[in-house]
């Protein structure tokens, strides 16, 4: 088994400690299986990427951005890189969240219950 890359880690807790309002929203209604039993993790290195909140069970990943992802080519690559690794990415502006936490929930319930089963089972 490979070790994890500490630089990775170490980036990873320091994301972990400054949550946008946003994400400090959605978290708290992610953690500790709050939606529907599912199991979230935030701020998760994978592959060369850190995403915001991960089910791994279901390979969902939800990032929540500010304006200065609009038009984003780099997101476009790092989305394409992880849908070539079977992870699905949901996206939502930081305004959806803080404005629609409900229907922003509803969205990921959704997308749990389309989630195809995991390639290990």
């Amino acid at each position: 088994m490979r070790g994890a890359d500490e630089s990775k880690t170490e980036r990873a807790r320091r994301l972990r400690g400054s949550l946008t309002d946003a994400e400090g929203a959605l978290w708290y209604n992610l953690r500790a299986r709050r939606l529907n039993g599912h199991k979230f993790v935030r701020q998760e290195p994978i592959g060369l990427y850190t995403v915001d909140f991960i089910c791994r069970e279901s390979r969902l990943i939800i990032e929540v951005d500010g304006g200065q992802h609009a038009d984003s080519q780099r997101d476009a690559v790092r989305d394409k890189w992880l849908a070539d690794h079977n992870y699905r990415v949901l996206r939502f502006w930081n305004n959806d969240v803080l404005r629609n936490l409900a229907g922003v929930l509803e969205a990921i319930a959704i997308a749990l219950a389309e989630a195809p089963p995991h390639p290990d089972r």
